[in-house]
């Protein structure tokens, strides 16, 4: 009988503690515990994507020859959309004058598949062909900029040039780091280098 009043006393005083502590329970320190690495003597800088869209010379050359490449492009795909409409409907009209047998009828809407496939197998193709070249002269054009990059950063003693840009992971850059200006400036004076590297994409 002893034993179980020691026992409730044990557990009542167990409680009692819990409670206290759940009382007296401070703020947690949110200071994140992290080492950290300072960049002293470190020579850092960055350039601003957008800004190198705008005014590399290249670049703007080569988006500007794409760009005609796709209107090019979307005229045609206009050009014989419209061809098929008009002759749709030039020969609905015939349908519903009474100028066109069943036979004609018939051949006339498998004709107009038909060009509906071909319409849609040219904008599938070509637009694919378009798509793949774009994709394959900004790919070689960045790994162009890099390299000027890497250049540029040895001439000028750099240890790191970053890319900033709209959807870039940098949230802020103190301003003060920023060379697009003078980067831009060294891959225009640069350019011809670039062009021969790449070789000639002019088409």
């Amino acid at each position: 009988m002893k034993s179980i009043h020691a026992f409730t006393l044990l557990v009542a005083a167990s409680l009692s503690f819990t409670a206290c502590k759940g009382e007296s329970k401070k703020e947690q320190n949110t200071v994140p515990n992290v080492p950290t690495v300072r960049a002293n003597g470190l020579k850092i800088a960055f350039y601003n994507q957008d800004s190198l869209t705008k005014h590399f010379e290249y670049y703007v050359e080569m988006d500007s020859m794409m760009k005609s490449k796709q209107l090019r492009f979307q005229g045609e795909l206009q050009k014989r959309e419209k061809a098929l409409q008009g002759y749709v409907m030039k020969n609905e009209e015939l349908a519903k004058a009474g100028s066109l047998s069943a036979f004609e009828i018939q051949s006339i809407q498998e004709e107009a598949q038909r060009r509906q496939q071909a319409l849609m197998q040219y904008q599938e193709t070509e637009g694919m062909k378009l798509e793949k070249e774009t994709g394959e002269l900004l790919s070689v054009i960045s790994k162009k900029i890099e390299q000027a990059g890497k250049k540029y950063s040895q001439k000028h003693g750099l240890d790191i040039l970053m890319m900033h840009g709209a959807a870039g992971q940098f949230v802020y850059v103190n301003p003060t780091m920023d060379v697009t200006k003078e980067f831009i400036a060294y891959l225009n004076q640069h350019q011809s280098e670039i062009e021969a590297d790449m070789g000639k994409t002019k088409k």
